[in-house]
């Protein structure tokens, strides 16, 4: 019986572990934010030295990340990166020029550096394109308490451990001399090394970005909570965000779904992936099917638990009740056989009796 439950057991981990990483792989939220993969925007942030470099890498065409076309012009939106610096917090805002009137908040870096020099970051998307918290941090910042704000390095099988206050970005913001980046570009008035292109279709974006999801799920991770809830409500609550009334209509028309009616182009978006990085151990990566809403259907083998062995417990010896005898005093015996001395032949004579 208890094999049994063992094995159940098993199986049952086992649909929580590949429903789980389905969840990670597969995340398709039906809003236009789908056509910004903001795992590739933290790793982007993390490999950039500035905020300037950052902006301009973001906006390139051959980076494969900015898909977004919020106003329905048929190209590319201009992202722009700001910071805005309280003491030692850094708000880090990216968003859009929809019209010459409207911007859109696309999502926020959250950048803290501690008393003791230990830094939190969490990427946040704009509840207009991505919904309610929707929260992205590193692998490496580990809490279960809610309220704690603190930052502990833990190892993981997926990622090692590296110290968010090390990044060449993080260094960057927080140097002696660092004069905040504000965007300089506006609607219409872009830098002259940038030309909107045609975005894909939302499938062909996801078959781009299909071959790196195994690197963006070990090193950085969705969380439920804010790490400082007072910026949150800050943030939300003062002149940070930018809403456009352009977006919340099209958005409420579901005019953005039509980008994701396309599930035959994956095959394309992953041939140009392959082309761009030929060299990456990921090119063998064969984009998955489609259910019939669009949603591509991961099947990932995972090994089942092995059954937990309780150790064999050795059986004591039965206790009689009685006390062993004393052996106090008496000496170990020989093993050797005693051999009785032989008797005198006088002494075996019989005695003649004296009268």
């Amino acid at each position: 019986m208890q094999k049994l439950l063992r094995f159940v057991l098993s199986l049952f981990l086992w649909g929580i572990t590949a429903h789980l990483f389905a969840q990670s792989e597969t995340e398709k939220l039906d809003l236009p934010g789908d056509n910004l993969n903001l795992y590739a925007v933290m790793k982007l942030f993390q490999e950039s030295k500035t905020l300037e470099s950052f902006e301009k890498s973001l906006n390139a065409q051959l980076s494969g990340i900015n898909n977004l076309d919020l106003n329905g012009d048929e190209g590319t939106d201009y992202i722009r990166v700001t910071d805005k610096v309280s003491g030692d917090i850094h708000t880090i805002t990216l968003k859009t020029a929809v019209s010459e009137n409207e911007d859109q908040n696309i999502a926020v870096f959250f950048v803290e550096k501690k008393s003791d020099g230990k830094v939190l970051i969490q990427l946040v998307g704009d509840e207009d394109l991505y919904g309610k918290d929707y929260i992205l941090e590193p692998n490496n910042t580990e809490t279960a308490n809610p309220g704690y704000t603190g930052l502990e390095t833990v190892k993981s099988a997926q990622s090692n451990p590296v110290s968010v206050a090390t990044w060449p970005m993080v260094r960057y913001v927080f140097s002696p001399g660092y004069s905040a980046w504000n965007s300089p570009w506006r609607w219409r008035y872009y830098p002259s090394y940038w030309k909107p292109w045609r975005p894909r279709y939302w499938h062909s974006y996801y078959g781009y970005h299909y071959h790196l999801h195994k690197s963006y799920n070990a090193r950085y991770r969705k969380w439920k909570y804010f790490r400082n809830p007072a910026w949150y409500g800050q943030y939300y609550s003062a002149n940070f965000r930018s809403r456009s009334i352009i977006v919340r209509t099209k958005s409420n028309r579901g005019d953005y779904k039509t980008t994701y009616s396309r599930p035959a182009t994956a095959s394309e978006g992953s041939a140009l992936f392959v082309k761009r990085n030929p060299k990456s151990r990921s090119v063998s990566y064969r984009v998955p099917a489609f259910d019939k809403n669009g949603r591509p259907i991961i099947v990932k083998q995972v090994e089942p638990a092995r059954p937990i062995k309780k150790p064999v417990k050795k059986k004591k010896p039965r206790y009689s009740g009685k006390k062993p005898a004393s052996t106090k005093g008496l000496t170990k015996p020989s093993s050797r056989k005693s051999v009785k001395p032989a008797t005198p032949a006088s002494s075996r004579e019989p005695k003649k009796e004296i009268r």
